[in-house]
Parts: C-alpha cells; sequence; structure tokens
C-alpha cells in the first residue's frame, strides 16, 4: 500500500498548481535554455549545457514526487477542537531553553509533512516534535524525543 500524505484541502490545490507549472512553464524554459546551451559547441565542456541538464533531472525529480503526493493524497479538515491538540491546530507551547537560561514561548501549527514550513512554524504532525504535542491538552507537559535529547514542553494554549 502507498504512503498516504495528509494535507489540508489548500495545500493539496497549491500542490497541483505547483505541479501544473513545473510540468508545464518550467519544462519549457529547461528545454529551451539545453537548446540554447547545445549551440555553444562542445557539450563535454559546456557548463551551460550541464546546468540545464542537472536543472531539467532536478525538476522531473520534483514532479514524480509531486504526482505521488497528490495521487496518494488524503484531504484532513483542519481541527475546531481546541480541547486537545489536533491536526490544523495552532499551538502555543513554553519551554525552558539552557542556553539563555529563560522560558520561551512559541507558537507552532500542526499539519501534513507536505504541508510544513520551518520559518513560519509550520510542522509535520509526524515530526517528532509534532507527534509529542498531538492529542496533548491545554495544561499538559509533553516529552518530545528528538535526535538531539528528550525535552520537555508545556501547552499553554490550542487555537
Amino acid at each position: 500500500m502507498a504512503e498516504e500524505f495528509i494535507m489540508t484541502q489548500k495545500g493539496y490545490e497549491e500542490a497541483k498548481e505547483r505541479l501544473t507549472y513545473l510540468q508545464t512553464q518550467k519544462r519549457k524554459e529547461i528545454t529551451e535554455r539545453i537548446k540554447v546551451a547545445r549551440g555553444f559547441g562542445d557539450l563535454s565542456e559546456n557548463a551551460e549545457y550541464d546546468a540545464a541538464k542537472n536543472e531539467e533531472a532536478l525538476n522531473e525529480s520534483e514532479i514524480r514526487e509531486l504526482e505521488n503526493k497528490i495521487k496518494n493524497a488524503k484531504i484532513m479538515e483542519e481541527s475546531t477542537d481546541n480541547s486537545m491538540v489536533h491536526f490544523g491546530n495552532t499551538v502555543t507551547v513554553r519551554y525552558f531553553d539552557e542556553d539563555e537560561e529563560e522560558e520561551i514561548e512559541e507558537v507552532y501549527t500542526l499539519m501534513g509533512s507536505t504541508e510544513t514550513d520551518p520559518e513560519k512554524n509550520v510542522i509535520s504532525m509526524d515530526s517528532p516534535f509534532g507527534a509529542a504535542l498531538l492529542g496533548a491538552k491545554k495544561g499538559d507537559t509533553v516529552t518530545v524525543h528528538s535526535p538531539g535529547g528528550d525535552y520537555q514542553v508545556k501547552i499553554v494554549n490550542i487555537d
């Protein structure tokens, strides 16, 4: 059985848009770059040609990955139940930062692996941190089992 990729409807639509872009516009741009680079002569010493072929391979790889994710997508609605942490919830946590010797409070949103964005604190529910938060209630302290070692966070709020 193929792996399911859990995502919101919005994430699914964004994946389809990205796939269409890669299959049409991006492919066309890369094909044109390869064509131009071939005109530069000897392909064995043609850096532009090599770069374009590498970009083509990366593009095709991303296309295959997106096709697989879309084909095996499981659309889930974001939860409105704030009694415990679910897919789609925004969770405020507090933890003690030993380096800074202070408590830090941060806000994270739990999504599927296809919609993560670490810069925006959108984390996968499959990650060690996300998995530790799932099912927890406001006021609970959970232990996160991470490759860097275990640590605890307290659930301050669930939205």
